[in-house]
């Protein structure tokens, strides 16, 4: 019922930024919780920030201060900045939509090398 769109992954210099994108569709999107997570080989999937519908934000310590998630109602869509980005960075990075249940998007890789 609620599909998920992601874009924005790619390969950067550490230091480098990206900006990560998830389109969401479906109903009372505007009520969800949304957020990023992300997972690299050999490690349990993590989380990466989360916004909730009145805007209060999550960070793991890992990004805090270099990652900022927002989101934009209108175009059902929350977005991920992610500024200095460092080798440990490097994951796929899922999207996660909570409303009524929990939803994932497929995945967008992230990584961060010289």
């Amino acid at each position: 019922q609620v599909q998920l769109v992601e874009s924005g992954g790619g390969l950067v210099q550490p230091g480098g930024s990206l900006r990560l994108s998830c389109a969401a569709s479906g109903s009372m999107l505007s009520m969800a919780a949304m957020g990023w997570h992300r997972q690299a080989p050999g490690k349990q999937r993590e989380l990466v920030a989360t916004i909730s519908s009145g805007g209060t934000t999550i960070y793991a310590d890992s990004v805090k201060g270099r990652f900022t998630i927002s989101r934009d109602n209108a175009k059902n869509t929350v977005y991920l900045q992610m500024d200095n980005l460092k080798p440990d960075d490097t994951a796929v990075y899922y999207c996660r939509v909570s409303v009524f249940k929990e939803y994932w998007g497929e995945g967008t890789l992230v990584t961060v090398s010289s």
